[in-house]
């Protein structure tokens, strides 16, 4: 089956080069652990298959073992394998992401006690990014395992 949908790099290219712009400043500071972590549970949330598998190979490449990217799906089961810092964020990744009518003051009150200001800025950046990279690659259909980023 060919794939009839655009490609948004080539058909929008100002606009992906500014999601590209946004998606590092949103990096810039925070745990590059975090950053995937954060990434894999908006992809999984979204059912994002193309992020998913680029993430999740991401974080193998930068060292992160096989059992915690197993548990980050139910991290709410399994809260031995991260630290409070990285439930926080993924906490704040699912309401962000899901956003039932907002994001509720407890998930917010619980990042706001892990992260500095700067840093939760840096954090909701994120995910933002990855709502809007998930959006694009559903949309597009793009084939998980065909990783086509440009070099970041």
């Amino acid at each position: 089956m060919t794939n009839s949908r655009i490609n948004f790099a080539k058909s929008a290219p100002k606009a992906f080069k500014a999601l590209i712009g946004f998606d590092a400043a949103a990096r810039a500071g925070l745990d590059p652990a975090l950053v995937e972590l954060v990434q894999i549970r908006a992809s999984q949330l979204n059912r994002c298959a193309y992020c998913l598998h680029m993430h999740t190979s991401d974080a193998r490449k930068a060292g992160e073992s096989e059992e915690r990217l197993h548990m980050v799906a139910v991290w709410h089961e399994a809260t031995s394998f991260f630290s409070e810092k990285e439930q926080a964020a993924l906490a704040l990744t699912e309401a962000v992401t899901l956003i039932p009518g907002g994001v509720p003051d407890d998930v917010y009150a619980r990042a706001a006690g892990q992260f500095g200001e700067e840093e939760l800025a840096q954090l909701l950046a994120l995910i933002f990014t990855i709502n809007t990279w998930n959006r694009i690659a559903i949309t597009t259909a793009k084939v998980p395992g065909t990783d086509e980023r440009v070099a970041r």
